[in-house]
């Protein structure tokens, strides 16, 4: 049996979890973050990181004690039971299939933003059709090119935190340090906590090298330490450039706040700067929506290979392409729904799964470790108990702070999740189907 080699180290899993998170998101969703805090970007952003690293850690007990790829839906089917399981997987299943569609949608209201006479429904329609004619062809971006457009995002971000302490240094009455982006008397937590459930849509993906399970030297070792430290330095990245960003601009009052950094790139560097970093931000936007949609309609496609979902829709291949054109042409259809929502819905919707997935990840710890394997001492307490219980209650109280709407779609979703599995297990009399995700990884 073909087995795939073991060749990546910890500094290459390390910048594959980085590059999978789009790090010049902090800059799309700047303007909805800054209007939900008040003006306290940085904070929502550490509020958030100390949520994740909880939940990282979490993630890095799991991958240490089932190093097989499948991240939340095989640590929580293998930990607590297979119908929760399910319910993991279709918590999991609702970001990859929505996630195109707000990444598309941020992207669209840049671009509508730079062109306003083009209606941004034109531009929705755009990625949509050019990304989904892609991934059916089945053309994929070389490495070397995934490396070249993390390299122009990276660029984009250094040039924007330059321009802005050059910015502020332009102003003598703005101190370059200060404490007020993370505390000030008018803060409320309500607010930041509001604003961090929203920040946390810029982590989404830091699990995602479980998928490299197979290909990683000492994967016991080296995932659960690459997790935890994708978390660290992608938080630090979205606090450190956030900071600067609002020292820069302290008004969270926007013109049009989906697209409030094509704004502040303007006051910050004037019209050249303006075009280059809508270039880098498109580009990045663009590569991110080609990638999660090709992920998704993967996931899908498994779904329905190991009769999850309808086989005889989901589990086919075409014939010339050999690429999953129906999951494709799903995750296109559903993407058509940024057309009606706003990006602070839409991020948020896809959050909700993101916290239900992370929540139940973190009770598997405590199943695994402190129930089943019944390790109880005073470490084993702290690691095993008081932590993932720590990561499960943040992702809970994020998971209440999302916008109201966000959370009605959510238990909708959640509801249609409970119903399906009931009728695939009839009446929740069997156990579920298991899915095969070496296959996908």
């Amino acid at each position: 049996m073909a087995r795939l080699q073991r060749t990546l180290s910890l500094g290459s899993v390390v910048l594959f979890g980085i590059a999978y998170m789009t790090p010049i998101i902090v800059l799309g969703t700047f303007g909805i973050l800054a209007q939900s805090t008040a003006g306290m970007v940085p904070a929502a952003y550490l509020a958030a990181l100390v949520a994740m690293f909880f939940t990282a850690m979490s993630y890095g007990r799991m991958a240490s004690a089932f190093p097989v790829a499948g991240s939340a839906y095989s640590y929580v089917r293998k930990a607590i039971s297979p119908k929760l399981g399910f319910i993991a997987g279709w918590a999991v299943l609702l970001d990859y299939l929505f996630l195109p569609m707000a990444i598309w949608l941020i992207g669209a209201a840049y671009l509508h933003s730079a062109f306003p006479a083009v209606p941004q429904w034109v531009w929705v329609l755009a990625f949509i059709g050019i990304t989904t004619a892609i991934n059916i062809i089945g053309l994929k971006l070389a490495n070397g090119i995934n490396a070249l457009l993390m390299l122009v995002q990276f660029l984009v971000l250094i040039a924007f935190v330059a321009l802005c302490i050059h910015y502020i240094g332009g102003d003598a009455s703005t101190p370059l340090w200060t404490i007020t982006p993370f505390f000030n008397g008018q803060m409320q937590m309500p607010l930041i906590m509001s604003g961090a459930a929203i920040a946390c849509y810029s982590f989404l993906g830091f699990d995602a090298v479980s998928t490299l399970t197979e290909e990683t030297r000492d994967p016991r070792r080296t995932i659960p330490r690459a997790i935890m430290l994708i978390t660290l330095i992608g938080g630090l990245i979205f606090v450190g450039v956030s900071y600067f960003v609002q020292v820069a601009h302290p008004s969270f009052e926007f013109a049009d706040v989906d697209s409030a950094a094509y704004e502040i790139a303007r006051n910050i560097g004037g019209d050249l700067f303006v075009s280059i970093f809508l270039i880098g931000l498109i580009v990045g936007q663009f590569a991110s929506g080609l990638s999660a949609q090709a992920s998704g309609s993967r996931l899908l496609f498994a779904m329905g290979r190991d009769g999850v979902l309808p086989k005889s829709f989901f589990g086919t291949l075409h014939a010339r392409f050999g690429t999953p054109v129906n999951s494709i042409l799903l995750c296109a259809v559903v993407a058509l729904l940024a057309l009606k929502l706003d990006v602070t819905t839409s991020t948020s919707f896809i959050n909700f799964g993101a916290f239900l997935a992370f929540s139940l990840v973190n009770l598997s710890v405590i199943f695994h470790y402190w129930i089943g394997a019944k390790q109880r001492g005073v470490r084993e307490l702290i690691l095993f108990l008081v932590f993932p219980a720590i990561g499960l209650l943040a992702d809970l109280w994020l998971m209440v702070s999302l916008d109201h709407l966000a959370i009605y779609l959510g238990l909708v979703w959640l509801a249609i999740g409970l119903v399906y599995l009931g009728v695939l297990t009839r009446g929740f009399s069997q156990q579920p189907p298991e899915m095969d995700f070496q296959e996908t990884a």
